[in-house]
């Protein structure tokens, strides 16, 4: 890995909210205590990346509020540089709860985030560093947010970094119809995509890795996810095909940004495909055990406070 002095090899751009979830596997609906960790798919990338070794950065906007400062907190706290990070006095933190078993609910239109446009990464050395990491979240948040994605794609394409895409569809936040040709045409401008062959589904109507290769042509590395079966890297060249670890999920949201951080840091240590697909099944393993996106049996994670679930009610 080869990056400017004081650059990090990783950056990663998107928004992070408050996370509340139960402490164990409870539901919410009957849970008493809850935890309180930060959620975003990005700054998870980039804190998993952190944890591995390689120096890591994460770009967003955060409400000027306890929440936001809670977040920072954290993300900076496991390794990750948070210097383009701004509060935004204007506009408040997102939250979201996240219910084992159940899904989650957002909370977070009209957020700090959702105001970045192209001007947040004006003085964000993009070009610097070696991989430039976005997800479809952040094209759905607002327009402006839609602008800064297309910006970051021109800069990074102009550049010798590489730029890694996860679809990582989130329906709720989309109108009817509009994600599948967004989603499509910026995976299609990446270099390196991640996408489980379930959003490929219900985006494009993909019934197999292959399928969706063949409407993702672009990428000159296409990492395809299919759950507990495995995972299949496509290049130019080959595809590589590397099996699930057996599991036993509590919760699987999250581990899909686990496994794209072990597949970048092996990436960034320069390994070899299959090796790289099975960090990624390594790193993901622990998140599917637990209600968290980054936890404690990660090495070098530390557990998030409990708090009252009736702290947090009217």
């Amino acid at each position: 890995m080869t990056t400017p002095e004081n650059a990090p090899h990783l950056i990663t751009i998107g928004e992070t909210i408050m996370m509340v979830t139960s402490a164990g596997a409870e539901s919410l609906a009957t849970a008493e205590d809850v935890r309180l960790p930060p959620g975003g798919a990005e700054s998870n990338v980039a804190c998993h990346v952190a944890d591995l070794g390689i120096a890591a950065a994460w770009v967003s906007a955060l409400g000027d509020d306890v929440l936001g400062r809670r977040i920072l907190a954290s993300v900076r706290g496991r390794g990750v540089d948070t210097r383009w990070v701004a509060f935004d006095p204007a506009a408040p933190t997102g939250v979201y709860f996240k219910d084992p078993g159940q899904g989650v609910l957002y909370y977070r239109r009209g957020s700090a985030a959702s105001r970045m446009d192209p001007a947040t990464v004006a003085g964000v050395p993009l070009e610097d560093a070696e991989i430039v990491h976005l997800s479809g979240i952040t094209p759905a948040l607002s327009a402006t947010c839609a602008a800064l994605v297309d910006a970051v794609v021109d800069r990074v394409a102009a550049s010798a970094a590489l730029l890694s895409f996860d679809v990582n569809y989130r329906p709720s936040l989309w109108h009817d119809g509009d994600a599948a040709p967004v989603l499509r045409e910026l995976a299609n401008r990446a270099d390196l995509v991640f996408v489980g062959l379930d959003e490929a589904q219900s985006l494009w109507g993909c019934a197999t890795p292959d399928e969706v290769r063949e409407l993702l042509p672009g990428p000159g590395t296409l990492v395809v996810k299919d759950g507990d079966v495995g995972a299949t890297e496509y290049t130019a060249e080959v595809s590589v095909f590397e099996p699930a670890i057996p599991t036993e999920v509590v919760e699987p949201v999250g581990a899909g940004d686990a496994f794209a951080a072990g597949y970048l840091a092996a990436r960034l240590r320069g390994e070899a495909a299959r090796d790289r697909l099975r960090a990624g099944h390594e790193r993901a393993r622990p998140v599917l055990l637990s209600t968290s996106d980054f936890v404690a049996d990660v090495a070098g994670a530390p557990s998030a406070p409990s708090v009252l679930l009736t702290q947090l009610t009217d």
